[in-house]
C-alpha cells in the first residue's frame, strides 16, 4: 500500500504530473519512430541476415538501439552516436587544455561542451550511417543483392535519413531532460532495452509449455534475477564515506567553520563506460571478420565470438582496465586534495596536501578494483546462463546495469519532487539516493 499510495501522490502534483506524462509521451514517439523502415531497404531480408550477426558488434548496439538496428529503420543507429561524442569530449577535457577549461567554466562552459557534442553526434552519425549503406550494398542473400538500387542514391538517402534519426533522438532526450523527469537519454536507452523484455517471457512461456524447464528450475532462475538485481542496487549506491574537518575561524566576534562532513567515494565510479568500451573493443575485429571468407581469419572470428573462453578472459580484463582509466579520468585526488587544503578542510589524522592526495588514490584504488569486479561478474552472467543453462534471453550484463541504475536515478528525482511538497515518497525511512548519491 506504501508504494500504491506514492504512485498517486504524483498526480496530486500537477507539475510532476505533467513532467511524467510528456515523458512517456516522447518515449512513445521514440518507440513508433523504431518501427518506421528505412527507404531502398527490405527489412525483412536484412533481418534475416543480421540474425546470424546477433553475437557480434552488431548485436551489442541493437541493444541500445531497442531493436531498429535488426529492422534498419530510421533510428537504426540509436543514440550510440551521441554516446560516444560525450566520451570523447570527456576524454578531450584532459588532453586538451581549452576543453578542461570550458568545463570549469560553469553554466556557460557546459552549454560549449554540449554544442560541441550534438556536432560529434551529427559527424560521428553521418561516418557510421555511409559505411552501413556502404556495407549492405555489399550484402549477398539468397536470390542476390539485398540492395535491388545501389549506388550514390542510395548512399546519401541512407547516411541523411539514419543521421535525422539519430539527431532525432537526441533532441527527444534534451526535451526529456528539460521538461520531463530523468535524464533523457538514460531514459531512451532503458526503453530500449526494456522493449525487448515481452519477447523474454513469451520465450520462457514457450520453454515451459515444451517441457524443457521445470517449474523448481524456473523459480531457481527468478531468484537469481532477484538476488542479482539487488546486489546491482546495493554496489550502485555503495559508497565509501571519507570525513572532512573544517578548522573554526574567529573574524571579529564570530566563529566560522568547525563543521565536519565527508567526501562520498562510490564503489563503482566509472558506471557502465567499462562495459561498453571492452564489448565494443572485443566485437568490433570479430564483427569484420564474420565478413571475410578466408579459413584462418574465420578462426580468429570464432575464438572471439560471444561465449569463448578466449572472448571472456579479454572482456574481463578489458573492463578491469577501464575501470582504473576511466575513474582516473573523472576523478583526480590531486585536485581534491589541492582544493581541500585551498579551504582549510583536511581528513583527521592526514597531512593535508599530498598526503592526502596519496590516501584518496590507495582508497580509491580499492574500490575501483571491488567496482570493476563487480561489473565483470554481471557482464560475464548472461555467457553463463545462455551457454549452460540455455537461457534464450539476455540477463546481466551492460542493459541490466544501465536498467537499474536508470531506474534509481528516475525514482530519485520522483523522490525529490515528492518530498519537497511534503508528500510521502516511496521509502518512509528516507529518500532513495540514486547513482550519484
Amino acid at each position: 500500500m506504501g508504494v500504491l499510495s506514492s504512485f498517486q501522490n504524483i498526480f496530486k502534483i500537477e507539475e510532476l504530473k505533467k513532467r511524467v506524462f510528456y515523458t512517456l509521451g516522447l518515449l512513445a514517439v521514440y518507440r513508433i519512430g523504431c518501427h518506421i523502415p528505412t527507404p531502398g531497404i527490405d527489412g525483412e531480408r536484412l533481418s534475416i541476415f543480421l540474425k546470424k550477426q546477433i553475437g557480434g558488434l552488431m548485436g551489442f548496439f541493437d541493444i541500445f538501439s531497442g531493436g531498429a538496428l535488426s529492422q534498419m529503420t530510421i533510428f537504426a543507429l540509436g543514440i550510440m552516436p551521441y554516446i560516444s561524442a560525450s566520451i570523447i569530449l570527456q576524454l578531450l577535457t584532459v588532453v586538451i587544455p581549452s576543453i578542461g577549461k570550458l568545463a570549469k567554466e560553469g553554466e556557460e562552459g557546459r552549454k560549449k561542451i554540449i554544442k560541441y557534442t550534438r556536432y560529434g553526434t551529427v559527424f560521428i552519425a553521418a561516418i557510421q550511417s555511409f559505411g552501413i549503406a556502404i556495407g549492405l550494398e555489399s550484402i549477398q542473400i539468397e536470390g542476390g543483392p539485398l540492395i535491388q538500387v545501389p549506388g550514390w542514391g542510395f548512399r546519401f538517402m541512407t547516411m541523411i535519413t539514419l543521421t535525422a534519426g539519430t539527431a532525432f533522438i537526441m533532441w527527444l532526450g534534451e526535451q526529456i531532460t528539460e521538461r520531463g523527469i530523468g535524464n533523457g537519454i538514460s531514459l531512451i536507452i532503458y526503453a530500449g532495452i526494456v522493449a525487448r523484455l515481452p519477447n523474454a517471457i513469451i520465450s520462457t512461456i514457450r520453454l515451459i509449455k515444451i517441457g524443457e524447464w521445470s517449474l523448481l528450475f524456473i523459480l531457481l532462475l527468478v531468484g537469481l534475477m532477484f538476488f542479482v538485481i539487488g546486489g546491482i542496487i546495493y554496489i550502485e549506491r555503495g559508497q565509501r564515506k571519507i570525513p572532512i574537518q573544517y578548522p573554526k575561524r574567529v573574524v571579529g566576534r564570530r566563529i566560522y567553520g568547525g563543521q565536519s562532513t565527508h567526501l562520498p567515494l562510490k564503489i563503482n565510479t566509472s558506471g557502465v563506460i567499462p562495459p561498453i568500451f571492452a564489448s565494443s573493443i572485443i566485437m568490433f575485429p570479430a564483427t569484420v571478420a564474420g565478413f571475410i571468407s578466408i579459413p584462418w581469419v574465420q578462426g580468429v572470428a570464432r575464438q572471439l565470438s560471444f561465449g569463448s573462453p578466449l572472448y571472456t578472459i579479454l572482456y574481463v580484463g578489458l573492463i578491469i582496465f577501464f575501470s582504473y582509466f576511466y575513474t582516473a579520468i573523472i576523478f583526480n585526488p590531486v585536485d581534491v586534495a589541492d582544493n581541500l587544503k585551498k579551504y582549510g578542510g583536511y581528513i583527521p589524522g592526514i597531512r593535508p596536501g599530498q598526503k592526502t592526495a596519496d590516501y584518496l588514490y590507495k582508497v580509491l584504488s580499492r574500490l575501483t578494483f571491488v567496482g570493476a569486479i563487480y561489473l565483470s561478474i554481471v557482464c560475464v552472467l548472461p555467457t553463463f546462463l545462455i551457454k549452460e543453462f540455455k537461457v534464450p534471453f539476455y540477463f546481466g550484463g551492460t542493459s541490466l546495469l544501465i536498467v537499474v541504475g536508470v531506474a534509481l536515478d528516475t525514482i530519485s528525482q520522483i523522490e525529490s519532487h515528492l518530498l519537497t511538497r511534503s508528500y510521502e515518497g516511496f521509502l518512509r525511512k528516507g529518500r532513495i539516493r540514486g547513482r550519484r548519491g
